[in-house]
């Protein structure tokens, strides 16, 4: 076993980083606090030992040891590109943040040296280099990834100390992402298994010493250490230093002093400097902002949008009042701008019917990732102007609500259905449903889902009812439906069948204790009972096992393999039940494994699917023993009459009462849990109605292979073949009150001459639409009198999936001929998750082939199923079920425990909960608006079965949104009061390089979004939107034209104008494009803008025409490459001004090109060269005549072009060489180091080729480093 030896300081933040990586680690070493052994003495801590005697391996220093042990736990990078990110930021944590915490925080811990002045420009350093790090985190969750990385580990350790002791709430106000993502960091289990709870910094004040020795002075010796190979901070009365460690500390400490005086002199030259020249404290970023829309508009009225947009984008503001006047225009009706939606449309009808969802239920993200690609669908096709319709509905959900309602009468009035009856109970549920069944509908608006409201259906409806009916009439009377005794899911609290859906897996290890509805104490399973059968007229004894051993009650046969040499004697023999006089025979069947345990194996036929199919084949008895409460029946005393899991206990005990009991052990298995009452599920015969599934089943499946039925993606085929090739009969009884009554009726004839039937029997069985009907076909079948039927109407219900598989029909009036059933039938696509592709798709398909000759819709899209930001499913018990109305209005983390204590969670998993949610939402969820969850939600759609949802990324399309809000603003100022576009949007040919630019990636993006829409490609639409918008038109378009707007000659007038018609355009078609998916932001936005003269008169964005490529043509790729070419420079002078830490001063540009046409190209772009590099002025050279003056950083930008930056009197060469030079030599003296490392004799034989690798690329990296810095001193000694 490894051992990792750590300083027992709690402050020593490299032994923390060591720490916290092991916990990732799946073999967590042994933890040593105390002095390492003597081998070890000199080597600094963290130090892992890894091995025994010559095989033995130490890692010394955090990162190395870091690495080591966050590999384990495969939490460096999936990939190359990734560890060289964790290992960029290692390198960010050692050599930026590190110095500065520890210079910030080392006062106030009492180590001596550390002068307050430099103290407090260190502070000034620590924000600024944590606002680096804010920056980058703004649109993540963690550094590298998806997940924990030692990335997060290293930089979270770096600066520990800070949170917990310098930097106070006003400085993390400022550092909304860093402070959230390091409060995120450290309330993971593995953080705070190590640091325990973490309590961050109130008050900057000096912190008394706890113990003899400071333990800042052994951190200041760890953040001082050079990882690879610096000594150990000392331990109190420790062991004398050695000259080396006693040579190394008084080099450090030479280093302190010299950057003492640095920043000492840095302190005196800003005191020097005049008062009116002072720098301009940044403002502070600023939280994000509610403001509310206060103006009185009444429902369904138009907004106000004549007055100043806000300063910035507020999702309460912006949402307010739009969906119900979206709602009372009739935006959503296909019927709008149209005399008669029977007539032909050219553009085509889309229609698609929502996935109808329970009438008791509640959002959830699985609803709004739903929503979001339908509406976003629905309004594309609208915009496209085809007759859209999008039709709203619910389910009943007969076993959901039924459980509900009975819960609500038994909590307030202490009754139960039983006690009100039928009829009174039926009426109760109705009240409910009128009272609380439309809750899920407001959510839906809220979500901003363009449904037809008018057509909203629900299948109790009685135009639903009424073709659910017609439905199991017709199938019944073709055959189709029939009635059997078979097995069933077997709910015994719901008194219920229950569907393979609604029956949740429960994966047990070994022997665990479930709680069980109706039973005061927890019940065993997951363990293996074996016991013995005697052998009839012999002292012979066959040994079988059971999980449930209280089934032996009901066995009839034992079986073994026809092959199995053990069992070849017993054939014709019989063994004999210790409880009743019951023979039982040996019976061979080649289901039966011979490897697993004796061999021999009980059959229950009655309560066992394997069973029941054995019992079919060797015509067993079926004996069952359990009534529909669970109790016993068909059993001997004393047995008879107890309840299930107490007659468990009683067998066990009878069984080793009778020395027949042979052992128990664990055994993992899968338990059958209701998810409706979280009862055991059982097995049980029942007599019930069933659906022949094979012929139409194979007609589903054969209209995929013809390509009459798209699937979409493609990898779901598998599944659907294999459902629909082995597709079993469906049982649609369900025995509850709430649903749609079958429809059959029992025949008892009143005559002699014809015996009494039984009721599995179908012949008995009439179904008719009035119990008129039902007599009548009765008496036709018999050949009596009408008077000689007697009627009894099967009590059970429909199972809820008969429904809701006639939806697509039934919802437009089926089985009558109506305009909707004409028009909208068959539907254009059917979206849903593919979780339900089987319970509900295959279903419709089967049901409309069937009964219309139709399919339902031509295409399914199946999105992917929704799990937590760690790729977890959505549970209530880890407390990471998202309601996405939080998501959309925000709530503090006190809320979310809140909406704990109404769930029906015990007080542990409350508990665990709690944890949960302050893990993942430490300062509870921000408000981020409807439009960027749904933004989100389509842009996440591309990660294939699962979608792992962070809600920081959500908000970080908000952020999105306030970018979009601000350059409309900016535009609106830059257009004028006076401004007005030309009728239709088209080049003028007076446009410059920069429009002709902006104006070709604009066709871009609506090729894009085009082509992402029909292709159900919904991240390629929101990864175009957002590039467009931010990256295109807000970073480089509207900064690089800022010049021509702000000119006053006459000729710029003409261009600025120019620039003006292209930004309308711009703004206009953007907004146009982002309306589908992002609906609320866009209508606000468009509304402020001014109108195309004659083109546009739509009176919203929601019906205005979606930009097509045949209108914006003028994408040009020869013009794309000139900006990428242009960028490319941008982008190199940029990086050389940062790498001069040329902040505010502009400096002249020299561009040495290649040819001429290169010269003639920047000197084309000079302006935009110019203005988005920051440069003084760009001077377009070529290389054989140019003059480059002296002084200047060179930097290569492409193979066309050299970069040449005067920085001649405009920095201090002197500091600057200062810098330099210290830095090349910690590069070269780390290079050296690393060099001896690795030309050690036995480094590639004792070295893990993880840490080679390492080594390698630092080599590389350093070595890049090592020459830039000697070109940028070289450039330097030229101008001293």
């Amino acid at each position: 076993m490894a051992s990792l030896y750590v300083s027992p300081h709690h402050d020593d933040f490299r032994s923390l980083q060591a720490l916290i990586a092991a916990e990732f680690s799946p073999s967590h070493p042994r933890t040593i606090t105390e002095d390492p052994q003597a081998g070890l003495s000199a080597r600094p801590r963290p130090a892992l030992v890894l091995g025994h005697g010559e095989e033995e391996l130490v890692l010394t220093g955090s990162s190395a040891v870091g690495w080591y042990l966050a590999s384990q736990g495969k939490r460096t990078g999936t990939d190359a590109k990734q560890q060289s990110q964790v290992w960029q930021w290692m390198s960010f944590a050692d050599n930026e943040l590190v110095p500065v915490s520890c210079a910030v925080v080392f006062p106030l811990l009492g180590v001596k040296g550390v002068d307050k002045k430099l103290q407090q420009s260190s502070r000034a350093e620590l924000l600024r280099v944590l606002k680096v790090l804010d920056q980058a985190l703004e649109p993540k969750t963690f550094l590298v990834g998806e997940a924990i990385t030692l990335a997060d580990i290293s930089v979270v350790t770096s600066i520990l100390l800070p949170f917990k002791y310098a930097l106070e709430p006003a400085d993390r106000t400022s550092l909304v992402n860093v402070t959230r993502w390091f409060t995120t960091c450290v309330n993971q289990p593995e953080f705070l298994k190590v640091l325990g709870k973490f309590t961050l910094c109130e008050k900057m004040v000096p912190v008394t010493p706890k113990t003899t020795q400071s333990p800042a002075a052994n951190a200041a010796n760890a953040a001082n250490a050079n990882p690879a190979d610096s000594p150990p901070p000392a331990a109190a009365n420790g062991p004398p230093k050695t000259e080396a460690q006693l040579k190394k500390e008084a080099k450090k400490r030479e280093k302190l002093e010299k950057f003492q005086q640095k920043k000492d002199t840095e302190e005196q030259k800003k005191k020097q400097k005049p008062e009116g020249k002072e720098k301009k404290a940044k403002p502070e970023k600023k939280e994000l902002g509610v403001i509310s829309y206060d103006i009185p508009t009444p429902p369904g009225e138009m907004k106000d949008v004549l007055t100043p947009l806000p300063d910035s984008y507020s999702p309460q503001y912006v949402e307010a009042a739009w969906y119900p006047w979206w709602e009372k225009q009739g935006f959503f009706k296909p019927e709008y701008g149209r005399k008669n939606i029977s007539e032909p449309n050219p553009r085509g009808v889309f229609m698609m019917c929502i996935p109808p969802p329970n009438v008791t239920g509640s959002l959830h993200l699985g609803h709004a990732l739903t929503n979001a690609i339908q509406d976003s669908l629905t309004r594309w096709h609208r915009m496209r102007g085809e007759t859209a319709l999008w039709n709203p509905g619910c389910d009943h959900a007969g076993i959901a609500t039924q459980v509900v309602v009975e819960k609500k009468l038994m909590r307030e009035r202490g009754l139960s259905r039983h006690d009100l009856g039928r009829e009174r109970f039926i009426q109760e549920v109705w009240q409910w449903k009128n009272e609380k069944g439309d809750r899920i509908y407001h959510q839906l608006k809220k979500l901003g889902s363009s449904l037809d409201w008018d057509r909203a259906c629900f299948t109790m409806d009685p135009k639903l009812s009424y073709a659910v009916q017609e439905a199991f009439i017709r199938l019944h009377e073709d055959g189709v439906i029939y009635r059997s005794k078979r097995l069933v899911n077997w709910s015994c609290t719901l008194n219920s069948a229950i569907s393979d859906i609604e029956v949740d897996k429960k994966e047990l290890t070994g022997r665990t204790l479930l709680p069980v509805p109706g039973y005061k104490e927890k019940v065993e399973f997951g363990v293996l009972v074996s016991f013995s059968y005697k052998i009839e007229g012999s002292d012979e004894e066959v040994v079988v096992a059971t999980t449930r051993i209280e089934t032996m009650l009901g066995d009839s046969a034992v079986a073994v393999h026809p092959a199995d040499p053990r069992y070849q004697h017993l054939r014709g023999k019989t063994v004999v039940h210790p409880f009743c006089d019951r023979k039982m025979p040996i019976v061979f069947d080649d289901f039966v494994d011979m490897s697993f345990g004796t061999g021999a194996v009980k059959i229950t036929p009655a309560h066992d699917h394997n069973d029941y199919e054995v019992g079919e084949r060797h015509k067993l008895a079926f004996i069952n023993i359990l009534d529909e409460n669970g109790l016993l029946i068909n059993v001997p005393a004393p047995f008879l009459g107890m309840k299930r899991f107490e007659a468990r206990k009683a067998v066990l005990q009878a069984l080793k009462d009778r020395g027949q009991f042979k052992e128990i052990k664990d055994n993992p298995m899968v338990v059958p849990v209701c998810s409706r009452s979280k009862d055991i599920v059982e097995p049980l015969l029942k007599p019930q109605w069933y659906v022949a599934c094979a012929d139409m089943g194979k007609q589903a499946a054969d209209s995929v292979r013809e390509g009459r039925l798209k699937i979409i993606p493609d990898h779901h085929l598998k599944t659907w073949f294999n459902w629909m090739d082995n597709i079993r009969d469906w049982c649609i009884s369900r025995q509850l009150w709430w649903g749609h009554r079958i429809p059959a009726y029992f025949v008892t004839v009143n005559e002699a001459s014809v015996k009494p039937g039984e009721d599995m029997d179908g012949h008995y069985w009439v179904s008719g639409r009035t119990e008129e009907e039902a007599r009548h076909k009765a008496a036709e079948r018999f050949n009596v009198s009408a008077d000689k039927i007697s009627l009894r109407q099967d009590e059970d219900v429909l199972d809820t999936w008969f429904s809701s598989g006639i939806f697509p029909f039934s919802i437009f009036g089926w089985p009558n001929e109506t305009q909707d059933l004409n028009v909208f039938y068959p539907g254009t696509l059917l979206e849903t998750g593919h979780d339900i592709l089987f319970f509900w798709v295959a279903r419709m398909v089967m049901m409309g082939l069937k009964l219309t000759g139709k399919l339902p819709f031509k295409e399914v899209y199946l999105h992917a199923v929704v799990r937590d930001a760690h790729g977890r499913k959505m549970s209530k018990s880890l407390g990471n079920v998202i309601d996405p109305l939080d998501v959309i209005t925000g709530i503090s983390l006190e809320g979310l425990h809140a909406q704990l204590k109404d769930s029906n969670l015990d007080p542990v998993e409350v508990e665990k909960a709690k944890q949960g949610q302050k893990s993942d939402y430490p300062s509870g969820i921000p408000e981020c608006g409807t439009d960027a969850l749904r933004f989100a939600l389509c842009a996440y759609t591309s990660q294939g079965r699962d979608i792992n949802l962070d809600v920081n990324r959500i908000l970080g399309y908000r952020h999105f949104c306030n970018k979009l809000w601000n350059a409309v603003k900016f535009a609106m100022r830059t257009l004028g009061d006076n401004f007005v576009p030309v009728e239709t949007a088209r080049l003028c040919g007076e446009e410059g390089v920069a429009d002709r630019w902006i104006l070709s990636r604009l066709c871009a993006a609506v090729g894009l979004c085009g082509a992402g829409f029909h292709a159900y490609d919904f991240p390629a639409v929101t990864t175009a939107i957002y590039n467009f918008w931010l990256y295109e038109l807000c970073d480089v378009y509207l900064e690089s034209v800022k010049p021509v707007l702000g000119r006053a000659e006459e000729d710029s007038q003409r261009q600025a104008q120019v620039c003006r018609q292209t930004l309308y355009t711009c703004l206009e078609t953007g907004l146009r494009l982002l309306a589908p998916i992002m609906p609320f932001v866009g209508e606000e936005l468009y509304q402020r803008l001014p109108r195309r003269r004659a083109q546009d008169n739509s009176p919203s964005i929601s019906v205005s025409p979606y930009p097509e490529t045949d209108t914006f043509c003028w994408h040009s790729e020869e013009v794309d490459r000139q900006m990428d070419f242009v960028m490319t420079v941008v982008r190199t002078i940029r990086s050389l001004r940062a790498d001069y830490n040329l902040t505010k001063t502009r400096a002249d540009c020299y561009l040495q090109c290649i040819d001429p046409e290169t010269v003639s190209l920047v000197q084309q772009y000079s302006l935009q060269i110019q203005t988005l590099s920051y440069s003084q002025a760009v001077h377009p050279t070529s290389s054989s005549q140019g003059v480059i003056p002296e002084g200047c950083a060179v930097a290569i930008a492409s193979d066309r072009c050299t970069v040449h930056l005067v920085l001649k009197g405009l920095i201090d060469v002197e500091k600057e060489m200062a810098k330099l030079t210290m830095k090349k030599a910690e590069l070269q003296k780390q290079m050296e180091k690393l060099r001896e490392k690795m030309d050690k004799s036995d480094y590639k034989e004792k070295v893990p080729g993880k840490v080679q690798e390492l080594d390698a690329e630092k080599m590389r990296t350093s070595h890049t480093e090592l020459q830039k810095v000697t070109e940028a001193m070289d450039n330097f000694k030229k101008m001293m």
